[in-house]
């Protein structure tokens, strides 16, 4: 975290993009943080802020200034009441919590299709040196001046950000000051399922962003199955430096997780958690203008199989994947709406190539058997068309973990769907399931150390500082 943070011309303890750093490892340094804290007299309570009424950004901080996508709900703008919906990007002083800046995005005329209503901003900034870059409800990637325009400087002439209607009611200092704009939906035929929710992700002078790409508004099929998933910029133009569309019509619901970033035995790697339930890891730097593929991971079963709702036993991944001791860990999941289902929790080798899938599926019709069929998005094998399976000699599973004990599990042993990013310190590795169960796992062996009951489900990630670990619940409670 330390050596990137470093080059991103911020504060030694900033924590200026979701994760921290490329690993996306949640675990700062701190001394002292809070174990106690009221909300009512004030107890350990530095400052509070006003956020919209739904909030799934998680915040960043930088140089001063804590970055959060929320919804409107506060209604900070005057040209925009707290009952007209937006998605907003805040800015706060770090040490006050005034309010600073906002960045708005109105709603896209299409709905709830692309951009569900009251959801707001779901990803967290990236900030490096005065730039911040994010991805609007809009499906834009934008960049933006972190002093807003409270230096007094409109940082891009050429982009007026004052519209053109006379009756509007603008306030200059508290308008974003917007650098660039990219709008993948217009330029890339995209088409987001609900919502976009990438953290951005960096190295040297790239931007890695999961654009989302998703299934229609009846969940049967994609409007633009050709679409990018997964694209390169360049941060300082918006310029798209490669595209990468491997989910392809396999997508089975959306695509809300971020990209993470490892060097492995010399190699970079920028990894991709894809909405068919593939992890995909590609060379940074493309090759003529395209995507590189290096490796591609299958976190379900061939067996399993997709259907709307809780019966599924396929999921795609919505946790971002992380990075630690030179492997890759990551979580299966699903929607929320679609109940607790089954769960997958996986470490992965990188320094494979190819399909490093744990097995693969064959079909004596096809090629004799000899070749591996391509990958089907409901279900991967069909017994009833004559598919088999078998190991991969070429697997990076270095383990799989589904709980504490192979057969008969009780509840409180079970890995459910996640949508929750793990955290790993001196080891062990935690994570949270929907079901509300927290896991403590050996992060080199996979085997339970405990598991602890919230009673509460849990979207969350936890938070690892201190020497303690903080985890949310749906119940608004912090476990410690």
């Amino acid at each position: 975290v330390l050596k990137q943070v470093k080059t991103m011309k911020v504060k030694a303890t900033d924590w200026p993009q979701s994760g921290g750093s490329y690993a996306r490892n949640n675990t700062p340094l701190g001394k002292g943080i809070a174990t106690e804290w009221n909300v009512e007299d004030g107890t350990n309570i530095k400052w509070s802020a006003k956020l919209g009424s739904e909030t799934y950004g998680n915040p960043v901080v930088a140089n001063g200034k804590v970055f959060i996508g929320t919804n409107n709900g506060s209604g900070y703008m005057k040209r925009y009441p707290n009952k007209t919906d937006l998605g907003c990007l805040i800015c706060f002083d770090e040490s006050t919590g005034e309010f600073l800046w906002q960045h708005s995005s109105e709603k896209l005329p299409t709905g709830r299709v692309h951009d569900w209503p009251n959801q707001g901003i779901c990803c967290a900034p990236l900030v490096v040196g005065d730039r911040l870059w994010y991805v609007t409800s809009r499906g834009e990637v934008v960049c933006l001046d972190t002093e807003g325009f409270h230096d007094d400087e409109n940082d891009t002439p050429l982009i007026t950000e004052k519209p053109e209607k006379p009756d509007v009611i603008w306030d200059a200092k508290r308008e974003a000051d917007v650098i660039w704009k990219f709008d993948m939906m217009g330029k890339l035929g995209v088409s987001q399922h609900n919502m976009c929710s990438c953290s951005l992700m960096f190295t040297g002078d790239i931007l890695f962003v999961n654009t989302g790409n998703g299934v229609d508004e009846g969940h049967l099929s994609l409007p633009q199955p050709n679409a990018p998933s997964f694209i390169a910029m360049d941060m300082k133009s918006g310029e798209v430096l490669w595209t990468d569309s491997s989910p392809g019509e396999n997508v089975l619901h959306g695509q809300w997780s971020s990209p993470a970033y490892g060097v492995f035995n010399g190699q970079a790697q920028v990894i991709f958690a894809g909405g068919d339930g593939w992890l995909y890891s590609f060379d940074p730097k493309g090759a003529a203008g395209k995507s590189k593929l290096l490796w591609k991971f299958d976190c379900n079963p061939k067996e399993s199989h997709y259907v709307l709702g809780g019966r599924a036993t396929r999921n795609h991944l919505i946790a971002t994947p992380v990075v630690y001791d030179g492997l890759v860990y990551i979580g299966v999941g699903e929607d929320p709406e679609h109940g607790e289902g089954v769960g997958h929790l996986w470490c992965i080798d990188p320094n494979k190539r190819g399909d490093v899938s744990p097995t693969q599926v064959f079909n004596p019709d096809v090629d004799g058997g000899k070749t591996p069929i391509p990958h089907k998005r409901l279900k991967a094998l069909e017994a009833d068309k004559g598919d088999i399976e078998k190991p991969n000699a070429n697997s990076a599973v270095v383990w799989h973990h589904l709980g504490n004990h192979p057969k008969q599990k009780k509840f409180e042993e079970t890995m459910h769907r996640t949508m929750g990013t793990v955290a790993i310190k001196n080891d062990l590795l935690f994570v949270a399931d929907i079901a509300g169960l927290f896991h403590c796992v050996d992060v080199k062996t996979g085997k339970a150390h405990w598991t602890h009951d919230m009673l509460a489900g849990s979207w969350a990630s936890p938070l690892i500082v201190d020497g303690h670990v903080y985890i949310t619940d749906e119940d608004g409670d912090v476990t410690i």
